[in-house]
């Protein structure tokens, strides 16, 4: 008998588990296939090989294994790494080597993120390796004692300047946006380039919740920041291309659309309402419970609307719309 039970459970355990996987895969069927335009924009990584170096501007490089990015620039008297990121740090020494036999001489630091900075474990035993930061970022590496993030061994405050033989960089701060440590926007002014981590990424809609944005106000912001700058190639930080001021400007009026609809349809829903059909059937007692029913009507609501006027204009639309939305939300709600 017992015997009979436990062959008993198992079964409705394999049972349970194999259709349990059907329905998601079948899930993943729901969401649109990526847009033909990003496919062709793609860079091309082989797989084997993990990486890609491919030149965007004069003496300018980007480094990317198709998910994340990072750049570094030849100078005549050395290379400058802008960030070196977790996922490919065991490949950089070996990627600036297949462009140049000039040695990397500093590592410079866009915010404290694990995933854009954590590779620097790996070029620790570069000789004299100068790595510079915000002090703020620094700060806060000091505290995280995080073996992967190495600490910078020079720092400076605001708005800084390198230049290091033939190349400046701008090493501009701008709110943060995205980061609670202070996020830096790269800029070379004579190449037109600019290199704005984790902001946004080229045919997509933002990662979700915005990037992760800790401040959607300053996000809001971010991008008319970004507009004010001369340049023609954009760097994100994430996925499979670069990208122009035409991509940040796609982007910005996605975000807007945004935050003007959940704007809207907060405005326009009726909370006492829609709380009060749901209290009908269960009781005024989970006020927890009929606050979450407006606040998903308003998402609901909303996402609909972003979905159908966007899907076919960035990637990525019906994956995250929610997520930007809830975001909005927290904003309009609470902040607005």
């Amino acid at each position: 008998m017992k015997t009979s039970s436990l062959l008993y459970i198992i079964i409705l355990a394999i049972i349970f588990s194999f259709g349990t996987n059907i329905t998601y895969a079948k899930s993943l069927q729901d969401y649109v296939p990526l847009l033909d335009g990003v496919k062709n924009n793609a860079f091309k990584i082989d797989a084997k090989k993990g990486y890609l170096v491919k030149l965007v501007k004069p003496n300018v490089y980007v480094i990317t294994d198709g998910i994340w990015q990072s750049a570094f620039v030849t100078t005549g008297k050395g290379v400058i790494l802008l960030d070196a990121p977790q996922s490919f740090g065991q490949h950089i020494i070996k990627a600036v080597a297949e462009v140049t036999k000039e040695s990397i001489k500093m590592l410079i630091y866009s915010h404290t993120h694990v995933d854009h900075i954590g590779g620097s474990q790996q070029l620790k035993n570069i000789p004299n390796l100068k790595i510079l930061a915000n002090k703020h970022i620094a700060q806060f590496l000091v505290e995280k004692n995080d073996p992967r993030r190495i600490v910078p061994t020079k720092t400076y405050s605001g708005n800084h300047v390198v230049k290091m033989g033939s190349e400046i960089i701008q090493l501009n701060q701008h709110g943060n946006y995205h980061s609670a440590e202070h996020d830096v926007f790269f800029y070379l002014p004579q190449r037109k380039f600019l290199m704005v981590i984790d902001s946004l990424s080229p045919g997509y809609v933002p990662f979700m919740d915005f990037d992760l944005t800790h401040n959607f106000h300053e996000y809001l912001k971010m991008f008319d920041t970004i507009l004010g700058y001369d340049f023609d190639v954009f760097v994100g930080g994430h996925l499979t291309q670069t990208g122009t001021i035409e991509d940040v400007r796609m982007t910005q009026a996605y975000v807007n659309d945004v935050y003007a609809t959940v704007k809207r349809v907060h405005a326009q829903s009726n909370q006492f309402e829609i709380m009060s059909s749901t209290a009908k059937k269960i009781g005024w007692d989970n006020k927890f419970l009929l606050f979450k029913v407006f606040l998903d009507y308003v998402i609901d609501e909303s996402a609909k609307e972003i979905e159908s006027r966007w899907i076919n204009k960035l990637a990525g639309v019906d994956v995250w719309a929610r997520s930007h939305v809830r975001t909005a939300l927290i904003y309009v709600r609470w902040d607005d």
